[in-house]
């Protein structure tokens, strides 16, 4: 039988006296939504092994036990055994090193040979009863770095820490052109593009989009950029730089010639944030594959 995700905690006399509910809201950090699924839909909140109602009242020593409910998979989304570079795991979150030519969920044009496919299939391996969410994205042709949470819990945490700007992503970007000033802030509103469902641009009604570039090395005829992300706005990377009259290397669909490159030139090369249950720090890189190094050469990623 799949497991699904669980927490125990033994009650100190700081939460002595404390209502269920409130203890599961604040100290847990349980989500109203989370809340609501636990009691409807199969889950179970046990107080010394006993099954009690969020008014239950507290007190030292009792041994708290929150069992989430299984969670469904998305229709579109199936088990494949497609091999993942895993960088990082533990039993609440995931960060993968993607190849580019992957995408990252399924979509009417790309249903199977996804990054999800390949993580429900490793948790359905480990007898979880668990799906796929995805934290950060990539396009299905830039490579690097995602963070994937293994339980709806875990994404309800990633998502709070992503909306106060708490995980941080670094990229690698090779662009048409030199770039004259050695770093800078592009700052100007991303919007999708009439008439286009994939393409976005840059206009006054888009949403604000912030992206902060550091200039590594300029070449004869482009310029290698390392790029931190302020907001995280649908092909930003992309936008930003075809804005400047710099699109990136291999990306036709904002400029960009495919001579040197067949994708867009884009590397997520590393990713940080701030374990919301263990609370430890954890900071990853990716070295960029082989077709972006065919470009600028070793590239040291601490130096960066």
């Amino acid at each position: 039988m799949k497991q699904p995700f669980s927490i125990e905690a033994r009650i100190t006399s700081k939460h002595d006296g404390m209502l269920l509910r409130d203890y599961l809201l604040k100290e847990q950090q349980l989500s109203r939504r989370a809340l609501k699924a636990i009691k409807f839909n199969e889950g179970f909140l046990l107080v010394n092994g006993e099954s009690k109602t969020v008014r239950y009242q507290l007190k030292a020593g009792d041994i708290v036990k929150i069992m989430f409910p299984p969670e469904e998979k998305s229709p579109t989304l199936f088990p494949e055994p497609i091999p993942l570079e895993i960088i990082y795991e533990d039993e609440h979150a995931l960060v993968i090193n993607k190849p580019a030519d992957i995408p990252v969920i399924p979509s009417q044009k790309y249903s199977t040979g996804t990054i999800a496919n390949g993580v429900l299939y490793h948790l359905e391996k480990q007898n979880l009863a668990y799906t796929v969410h995805t934290v950060t994205r990539l396009d299905r042709d830039t490579s690097g770095l995602l963070l994937i949470a293994k339980h709806r819990h875990a994404h309800d945490f990633f998502v709070k820490m992503q909306k106060e700007h708490h995980i941080h992503r670094r990229y690698l970007a090779v662009v048409h052109g030199i770039i004259e000033k050695d770093n800078g802030v592009i700052d100007a509103p991303i919007g999708r593009k009439e008439g286009s469902i994939i393409e976005r641009c840059v206009c006054a009604d888009g949403k604000t989009a912030r992206t902060h570039y550091q200039v590594v090395k300029r070449f004869s005829d482009f310029t290698l950029a390392a790029i931190r992300l302020e907001t995280g706005r649908t092909h930003q990377i992309r936008v930003h730089f075809s804005y400047l009259g710099h699109p990136l290397l291999g990306d036709d669909l904002y400029g960009g010639s495919t001579d040197k490159i067949k994708r867009q030139a884009l590397h997520s090369f590393e990713l940080s944030f701030l374990h919301p249950f263990t609370y430890q720090k954890h900071c990853f890189q990716a070295k960029p594959p082989k077709d972006i190094t065919a470009l600028v050469g070793n590239i040291n990623l601490q130096s960066l």
